[in-house]
């Protein structure tokens, strides 16, 4: 038996280096065209620094269409219009209500105006 080398096993320097893919076919025509992704804060939000997002836990505002899960989308440097929905603080929790508010109740602190209200489709 011969033996023909020994000592170390040289590690090769040829790797496989990954590449950019190579377009097969016709390319498509809207492959120029980049649109820009809608950003929520952008088209939802009049006043950003006076926005703020709520997610809603329960369904105690269900008479409102606020569901489980939904997020309140509130603007804290509107004044409140007729019909508006808004977010105040009663008896030191958080309530909604429809603008104007029935006289004979309690008085409340208002937090701000819902300017949009987002609901889980699932």
């Amino acid at each position: 038996m011969e033996i023909r080398a020994s000592g170390k096993v040289n590690v090769t320097t040829d790797r496989h280096q990954a590449e950019v893919s190579k377009q097969t076919g016709f390319p498509s025509a809207a492959t120029h065209y980049m649109e820009a992704s809608i950003d929520l804060n952008e088209e939802l939000s009049i006043h950003k620094d006076a926005t703020f997002y709520i997610r809603v836990k329960g369904n105690t505002w269900k008479d409102f269409t606020i569901l489980d899960k939904d997020v309140l989308i509130i603007d804290r440097s509107l004044t409140p219009s007729l019909e508006d929905l808004a977010l105040v603080v009663q008896e030191g929790s958080f309530k909604v209500i429809r603008v104007p508010f029935d006289k004979e109740q309690e008085p409340y602190v208002l937090w701000g105006v819902i300017t949009y209200i987002i609901h889980d489709a699932r």
